[in-house]
């Protein structure tokens, strides 16, 4: 069966993204075609950036990148749910991508985004660090608007619509990791 996360990125403490997070878990653990795991990353405290040696040579130093090496090796695919900060992801879940390498190679990723647009530049910019990353990016997204889908932009209450989005992403997600599965074996 395939593993597959869900990747809370943001650790901002008055953050939206734990509630959303848990509203993808929910819709994704009822499949049948893959087990879903939650994972945030505000529980791997990792820092900004300490390791001495580049992520590339998979010689880690620090006990928070071999955890978060141990936890990511785990999954054949992620969904990122990302908050759109000034056009972009959030530095928080920028730093955990780049904390790692071979771990997210050949792997794939769907997103669920939230933000005045959406999120959708946010995924603009996920989808380039994932290139680089090898991870390949289904093409659906789940785009929360932060006016519709949340009361008093904090409150998470999405449309009714949304949920069959997410089920869109969801699919794509688990036949493209069958798919890489095959392509890492």
């Amino acid at each position: 069966m395939l593993n597959l996360a869900i990747i809370i990125g943001s650790t901002r403490p008055t953050r939206v993204g734990a509630s959303v997070g848990d509203w993808v878990y929910e819709h994704a653990r009822q499949r049948d075609g893959a087990k879903y795991e939650l994972v945030d990353i505000l529980d791997y405290n990792l820092p900004l950036l300490d390791e001495p040696k580049p992520p590339s040579s998979g010689d880690y130093s620090k006990d928070h990148t071999k955890k978060w090496s141990e936890k990511i090796s785990q999954f054949d695919g992620f969904i990122f749910v990302s908050p759109e900060y000034n056009h972009s992801t959030c530095g928080a879940l920028k730093n955990a991508l780049d904390f790692l390498y071979k771990e997210w190679n050949n792997k794939d990723a769907g997103f669920v985004a939230y933000g005045g647009a959406g999120g959708t530049r946010a995924v603009e910019h996920l989808r380039l660090i994932c290139a680089e990353l090898q991870i390949a990016t289904v093409r659906n997204q789940l785009a929360l608007s932060l006016r519709d889908d949340f009361e008093n932009g904090n409150n998470f209450n999405p449309r009714k619509h949304q949920a069959k989005q997410l089920e869109g992403v969801l699919g794509q997600l688990e036949k493209w990791a069958g798919a890489m599965r095959e392509l890492r074996s």
